[in-house]
């Protein structure tokens, strides 16, 4: 064979040129029709490519492969076939093909190789398939001209035929050569191979379950009719994702005709199943309900049907057993029969019973209303009435990290803000998390935006999940629900003016957005402008400061709560990764045009689906995968040749995506179980699947931004059993568009320079990583990032541009670490850099020459309050430029905005603090400054005409929403920087204001977003001040030099006075100058990191014999820290620690929700024993007292009368039943003899804006007197009060 394969390396082109023009159409015609349309063909030693060629073009999938690597060069080129350089003793495919074509070719095999290659062709071949071969008429083994041939006769060759299993017919007929210098014949074979006999009973149980065909014939066909009795929500959500596939509009194929008919027979059907199939109906789907009305509805039945691709009808009936729940799918032991129709007619009249069943009388349509009323009078079966009929979907529960964030956002609520972002790692829960957050809320009607149609399908049903008993609907595309409760919209669609029309602004209670495209930005604003909820709430997977800019701008720059990946690794919420960043060898992506932040996505695909690089990624996956990958390719064409290739190598691979043989749910099942290794996708698992068995992530394309490199590799971050890591395989290629890898990977941003410095610490192993994470880069990949230079403000620019795939906004520019100052010395004002980029647009360009003016000073304008820049973010709240408002409305919108944002309110005068928004005298505040600044502007930018302030600028109609971007960017930035010039040092220095009050003790600062680390340096900032009050028995307290703050970790959980994660912390803060000895006292410690960060650490100093310094954790398991002289020049004892607070301590004065109160005492809130106005604490010896003093709506005997007697002093009156005598009366009045304490927690009234109001904690209370009994009359004196 090594001499055939020398003499057609040496003879290819004169080989390729005599063959390529052969007519076989003669052979085609024999072969073809038994081939299905569009079938698979394997071109088997294809020489020119010819017939390869041939097969293409009537619309065959072909692949090609020949010996020679000269000739397989050369047809490719020829023919534009992708022709691989394989022999046939690497055929290792099984069941690929449905046609194998060996066109002399097997001719050249020595008879013993030749055998062999027969069976590997015919393995390969699948059941019902074609196998087409010929050679020389004649016998024996002969060489000829350097080629060795072994000629057949029809003898010889039925004898190899005779040796294959399941053939199913064999033909065997002679012609001579066409060319016609050539006069000997040839033997043509075709063998078809037997179809495989269609198992028409499935019959359940673990290894025969039904949801794997189920799944399989959802995607196939296009008439999906289910009927069955009863659907559980279990069920549906296994085969939900490819009904909502199957009902999709897609470029390649319309969507699915669904019909679904369930009943209410015997109240099982679940109304949470009911909710979701109504979001289906939304989608075009026909949902009808059976009323049973005391008769029986047993029918089981699945039908589907479709068309080939030669238009013939075809048909599936699935009748038996199962219902839709997760036992009857996929454990329990059920039998369903499948009719095919052809040849079996028995599926029509299944199609025509249903169609009759379908318009019964007794069948209504599925609505939110019927939902309701059924679910009203729905009375369950006590006990489980048929397989799966008492299934019930566990109800959710946060997680420790929602928890947190919920307790976060709660609290930001209370300190007065109205926007708030979370940032959370995929993986977590973002979407769980506002369903939680909009429930504690009490959010009536919610609004879900987001910029993707999965992302808002996913949201639906977890909202559905949490809030069963929700309307919950779509607005996106054609679908238009005006009346859900909670309703999931893209962003394109409701935020054009004309839908917005159709909501009242303040409809929506609760608004939430998820990520943030930036290419939407002026519709997201439109949005939000409009609406008015009582809380808005930005999510984001990506930690990174530069890249979560626009939705923290969103967000008032209000980041409430962060846990990104590399935290939720640590707290083992996700599974460590061993990272391996592989260089893209065979792809120069530098000859692939980049436009818009994109490559060219056709040559994109072609560079990526090659030889080479299958064989690259094949060999890289073998060495390190574990038992289950996802991997991830850039189209279709892409994933379906990744498949083939990995096939073709002996791994089990399947190709899913909207237009593959195989469903999603099919492909999860057989990855599950282990029957396939590998998937490949190109976006149906970037989101909203859980995938926790999933522990190997093959990463084979570029990712657009870090939230999608972030959601990709998060499909495998999950925990679940036995999995101990995550594999990730990272194709990274030789452009900056992988740049933004790295990052998003550390949760950083980078500008060139420190790109640099991580590819030094990641090629010295020295990145801080998580226990149990890996992260290992190519040699070529370090030498890459390590060529980056960045040598000023342009450099700068760029390097975020390619980061980000377009153009920054200025806030962005300010989060990435770039000097805004420097930029402005050298360009005189932001948009001069981003003109001189070229990066304006022609209407931008125009804007900017004619507002340069007022750009400029809106950029530098002195700022020693936020004001001028909240008047104009509400004068472009209010399309300002192109409807100019009135002084009044502005003003009052203005008010809106501050109040939004509590830490700027705060700047307001106390004279005016307290007035509301519409009132003569916030008008009177605010047109003085900042509206008088603006108009007495010289040269003149805005002035006031006819009562109402507008540009002095002409406009045109076109430009306003040009102008209105240009100018919010600037605004964003002003605030967002703003708000972060304060240290904790400036904020201290403001606690001066801090007052004695005369009921709680002293007034001391409280940075709830400042996190004194128990565990290494942690990056933190004193983002939000508020105030807590701490009475004497803390000590002398200054307001000046003392604080409170929260602890972050363990180290210092251990000896006597153990300090625990989460802790406040009572410090006083010290200066080299007055802080003493600081030898064996515990101290904060600060220093800054290399991004001019500042990080805080809790320690123990302890100094050595030798007069050494070190620092000490409380806890053993965590090492000391050693001074040295280049770690001493980088910190100082910020705070000394006084005391740790106790939770009651930091209530006092506080207002908190009945639900929060139970947990200061160490109990869980149950609403049955909390609803009482007087609840006795056994476990924790305490008394609590919630008293609502307006009494409103009880009847006259119920009245309590309680009340203030002075302020520090209350009557309060118990329960009817309440005498001296009584244990309640007896430990009321003996209350400190018997160790018991008294918490008093009082609202003036029940509501507060429609919703159940908080209580006042007033602290610990003292007996004085009492006088009667039934009810007892009791005044009690407060103990925090500091006489």
């Amino acid at each position: 064979m090594a001499n055939t394969l020398d003499y057609y390396n040496s003879n290819a082109k004169a080989f390729v040129d005599a063959t390529l023009s052969v007519d076989m159409r003669k052979i085609y015609d024999d072969f073809l029709p038994l081939v299905p349309e569009a079938g698979h063909i394997l071109d088997a030693g294809c020489g020119s490519a010819r017939d390869a060629l041939y097969f293409q073009g009537l619309g065959y999938r072909v692949s090609a492969f020949d010996g020679s690597e000269a000739i397989a060069k050369l047809a490719s080129q020829e023919t534009g076939v992708a022709v691989e350089q394989r022999l046939f003793s690497d055929v290792k495919e099984r069941a690929a093909y449905d046609g194998i074509w060996a066109c002399a070719s097997l001719l050249h095999l020595p008879k013993h190789d030749l055998v062999i290659a027969i069976q590997a062709l015919w393995i390969a071949l699948k059941p019902g398939g074609a196998f087409y071969m010929s050679f020389k008429a004649g016998s024996g083994e002969r060489e000829e001209l350097g080629r060795h041939f072994t000629d057949a006769s029809e003898e010889v060759a039925k004898d190899w035929v005779s040796q294959l299993d399941q053939v199913d017919s064999q033909r065997f007929w002679h012609t001579e050569d066409t060319r016609p210098e050539r006069d000997h014949g040839w033997l043509n074979i075709v063998v078809v191979k037997k179809k495989e006999k269609p198992q028409k009973l499935i019959a359940g149980g673990k290894y025969q379950h039904f949801l794997p065909r189920l799944c399989q014939s959802i995607s196939q066909a296009s008439q999906i009719d289910l009927a069955v009795a009863f659907v559980k929500k279990t069920g549906l959500n296994l085969i939900y994702p490819d009904l909502q596939n199957a009902i999709s509009d897609d470029e390649l194929k319309s969507p699915a005709q669904i019909r679904i008919l369930t009943s209410d027979y015997l109240d099982i059907t679940d109304p949470a199943a009911l909710r979701a199939l109504l979001l289906l109906k939304q989608q075009g789907a026909d949902v009808r309900v059976y009323e049973s009305k005391g008769s029986s509805f047993h029918l089981k039945a699945y039908l589907f049907s479709g068309h080939d691709h030669g238009s013939r009808r075809w048909g599936r009936a699935f009748i038996g057993s199962s219902n839709i729940s997760a036992q009857a799918l996929q454990a329990g032991i059920e039998w369903n029969y499948q009719v095919d129709f052809p040849p079996d007619e028995g599926f029509l009249e299944a199609a025509q019973r249903f169609d009759e069943l379908f318009e019964s009388p007794n069948v209504v349509g599925l609505s939110d209303q019927w939902v309701d009323d059924y679910e009203a009078r729905r009375v369950p079966p006590p006990i489980a009435i048929a397989p799966g009929s008492d299934e019930a979907e566990a109800p959710p529960v946060p997680t420790p990290v929602q928890s947190a964030a919920l307790s976060a956002l709660d609290k930001t609520r209370e300190e007065g803000f109205g926007r708030g972002l979370v940032v959370l790692a995929t993986g977590l829960g973002k979407t769980w998390l506002s369903a939680f957050d909009a429930n504690q809320m009490g959010a009536r009607r919610v609004l879900f935006v987001a910029h993707r149609e999965e992302i808002l399908k996913q949201a639906a049903k977890t909202y559905i999940r949490i809030r069963p008993k929700s309307r919950v609907g779509y607005y996106m595309g054609s679908v238009r629900n005006k009346t859900a409760d909670i309703l999931c919209a893209s962003v394109q669609t409701l935020g054009k003016e004309e839908h917005l029309r159709e909501f009242d602004p303040r409809h929506f209670d609760y608004i939430v957005v998820d990520e943030f495209h930036h290419a939407s930005a002026p519709t997201y604003h439109r949005l939000l402008d409009y609406f008015a909820p009582h809380f808005l709430l930005g999510l984001t997977a990506t930690p990174d400061r530069t890249d979560r800019s626009d939705i923290l701008s969103l967000c008032d720059d209000n980041l409430v709560y962060e846990f990104p990946l590399l935290d939720g690794v640590k707290e083992k919420h996700l599974v460590p990764f061993h990272y391996y960043g592989i260089f893209d060898e065979s792809v120069d992506y530098k000859e692939i045009p980049w436009r818009n932040g994109t490559f060219d996505p056709g040559l994109l695909g072609n560079k990526l689906a090659t030889m080479a690089r299958a064989r690259h990624a094949l060999r890289i996956w073998r060495q390190h995968c574990q038992t289950r990958t996802l991997a991830f390719c850039v189209s279709r064409k892409h994933a379906d040749f990744m498949a083939e290739q990995f096939a073709k190598a002996g791994v089990s691979s399947a190709s899913v995506h909207g237009d593959s043989a195989m469903s999603r749910g099919e492909a999860l099942e057989l990855l599950s179980n282990g029957e396939l290794q590998v998937v490949f996708s190109v976006d149906l698992f970037n989101e909203g699947v859980d995938l926790p068995s999933i522990d190997t992530v093959l990463l084979l394309r570029p990712t657009e931004s870090k939230v999608l490199f972030l959601q990709q590799i998060g499909r495998g971050l999950r925990k679940s059993p036995g999995k101990e890591k995550l594999v990730i395989m990272d194709f990274v290629g030789n452009h900056h568009s992988f740049l933004h890898k790295p990052q998003a990977l550390m949760g950083e941003s980078m500008t060139h320079r420190q790109l640099v410095d991580f590819a030094r610490r990641a090629e010295s192993d020295e990145l801080s990583l998580p226990d149990g994470c890996f992260v290992n880069y190519d040699l070529k990949i370090i030498e890459f990032l390590k060529g980056l230079a960045s040598t000023g403000i342009e450099d700068e620019y760029l390097s975020l541009k390619e980061t980000l795939g377009r153009r920054p906004t200025l806030t962005e520019y300010y989060r990435y670490g770039a000097s805004v100052s420097r930029m402005r010395k050298q360009h005189a004002s932001w948009f001069d850099l981003v003109g001189g980029m070229e990066d304006l647009q022609p209407t931008q360009i125009e804007i900017f020459k004619s507002h340069k003016a007022l750009l400029l000073e809106i950029e530098t304008t002195a700022m020693s309050k936020s004001f001028k820049m909240i008047l104009l973010e509400a004068f472009m709240q209010m399309d300002g430029w192109s409807k100019p408002p009135s002084l009044e409305a502005l003003s009052s919108v203005s008010w809106r905005v501050l109040q939004r944002r509590p830490r700027l309110f705060t700047e307001i005068s106390d004279a005016v603090r307290d007035v509301p928004g519409e009132s003569e005298q916030w008008f009177r505040y605010w047109k003085k400054n900042p509206i008088d600044h603006w108009v007495n502007k010289t040269p003149p930018l805005f002035k006031v005409s006819e009562g109402r302030f507008e540009s002095c600028i002409p406009l045109p109609d076109e430009g306003s929403e040009a102008l209105s971007e240009m100018a919010r960017e600037i605004v964003e930035y002003r605030l967002a920087s703003y708000e972060a010039r304060s240290s904790v040092q400036q904020m201290l220095d403001h606690s001066s204001y801090a007052r004695p009050n005369a009921k709680f003790g002293v007034e001391l600062p409280y940075f709830s977003s400042l996190k004194i680390a128990c565990g290494h340096f942690r990056n933190s900032q004193a983002e939000s001040e508020e105030y807590r009050s701490l009475g004497a028995g803390y000590g002398r307290l200054d307001p000046s030099r003392h604080f409170i703050a929260r602890a972050s970790g363990n180290s210092m959980n251990g000896g006597k006075s153990p300090i625990h994660d989460g802790d406040y912390l009572l410090l006083e803060h010290v200066t080299p100058n007055n802080a003493g000895s600081i030898t064996e006292k515990t101290f904060a410690i600060e220093r800054l990191d290399e991004a001019g960060d500042t990080q805080y650490l809790l320690r123990t100093v302890k100094k050595r014999g030798q007069g050494e310094y070190f620092l000490r954790a409380a806890n053993p398991d965590y090492e000391d820290i050693e001074v040295s002289p280049e770690l001493s020049d980088q910190i100082r004892t910020f705070a000394r620690l006084k005391s740790v607070v106790s939770p009651l301590d930091m209530a006092v004065g506080q207002r908190l929700m009945r639900d929060e109160i139970p947990p200061l005492f160490g109990e869980v809130y149950n609403p049955g024993n909390w609803q009482s106005g007087h609840v006795c604490l056994n476990d924790a010896s305490a008394h609590v007292l919630l008293v609502t003093l307006n009494k409103q709506g009880k009847a006259e005997d119920h009245r309590y009368v309680d009340h203030w007697i002075d302020e520090s002093t209350f009557h309060w009156q118990s329960q009817r039943s309440v005498t001296p005598e009584h244990k309640k009366g007896r430990e009321i009045i003996g209350h400190k003899d018997l160790g018991i304490s008294i918490h008093l927690f009082v609202r003036e009234n029940k509501l507060e804006k429609g919703k159940a109001a908080p209580f006042t904690y007033y602290g610990p209370v003292d007996y004085r007197t009492h006088e009667g009994s039934e009810p007892m009359s009791v005044v009690f004196k407060l103990s925090a009060v500091v006489e």
